[in-house]
């Protein structure tokens, strides 16, 4: 568990990220009606171990935190991702999807990068509570060392193709590896159980779907995926409101500062097994 005196600079940390509250009207009818309704209603995304699968996982935990500290009685919005980041945000945040769901107040689990912000005009993002990250696990009395893939001639490995590991494994090196990959898989997860179970070598995919699932058991390492490509420093992932709900966003990132704090938002990945920091 991470220290208190971590906790307060983790919080004080978050609470001066990227966060320039924009300068315009704000819709103040949006904070004054969910209080008034006294529910927040928060969209989270099916199947997104271990963040959220039926309903339990870190995102739907952090969403009943941040209700919870707000005062507020919760609405789990759960749905199913699109194809791209945009249409989620339209879907989930602003606008509404049109067979009738939607939007929530508050989307979590939204990449907080500058290129997407910009981009999409209609949103708020902001509060990155997690900093996510591409590696891989192995048994280290069958793989010791891994210095580079070169390492894994000769090994079964494990990563959901339709992944940004899968995508960096499979073309490594001119696609020197993808004989040895099993890519039939859904998300890092499952390709953490085959590891687990015995079944391959070693598996790759975001330290939070290995972690869920290794935990901190001896027989495994897990690093880095150690490839110039993979994203060394991650990426954070915050939440997203409607762009004029300035309220809102100040209210749900003060409540996400207090759960860091009090080490709730510690306690809540400790429970997947994922290690948590400030991204």
């Amino acid at each position: 568990m991470i220290a208190r005196r971590s906790l307060l600079k983790a919080s004080a940390a978050l609470a001066a990220a990227p966060l320039a509250w924009p300068a315009q009207a704000q819709e103040e009818s949006a904070w004054a009606r969910i209080q008034a309704r006294g529910v927040l209603s928060v969209a989270i995304y099916n199947d997104n171990p271990p963040f959220n699968v039926k309903g339990k996982g870190i995102d739907a935990e952090l969403a009943r935190l941040l209700a919870a500290q707000l005062g507020l009685k919760l609405n789990l919005l759960p749905f199913d991702a699109d194809e791209k980041m945009g249409d989620d945000l339209r879907n989930m945040v602003w606008k509404g999807h049109y067979l009738g769901y939607g939007p929530a107040d508050v989307l979590l689990h939204v990449p907080v990068d500058k290129p997407l912000m910009d981009a999409e005009r209609q949103v708020l993002i902001f509060g990155p509570y997690y900093r996510e990250r591409v590696v891989m696990a192995r048994r280290l009395d069958r793989l010791p060392d891994l210095e580079s893939l070169a390492a894994l001639k000769g090994h079964k490995v494990a990563v959901a193709g339709q992944s940004l590991a899968g995508w960096l494994l499979i073309g490594a090196d001119q696609g020197a590896y993808r004989d040895l990959l099993t890519t039939h898989l859904p998300d890092g997860t499952a390709a953490a159980r085959l590891l687990r179970d015995g079944e391959v070598d070693a598996a790759a995919g975001q330290a939070s779907e290995l972690y869920s699932v290794l935990g901190d058991d001896k027989r495994f390492f897990i690093e880095a995926l150690p490839m110039p490509r993979a994203p060394r420093d991650g990426w954070a992932v915050g939440m997203a409101v409607k762009k004029p709900s300035v309220e809102l966003a100040q209210a749900l990132q003060a409540a996400l500062n207090a759960v860091v704090a009090d080490g709730r938002l510690a306690k809540a990945f400790a429970a997947a097994q994922v290690p948590w920091q400030a991204p």
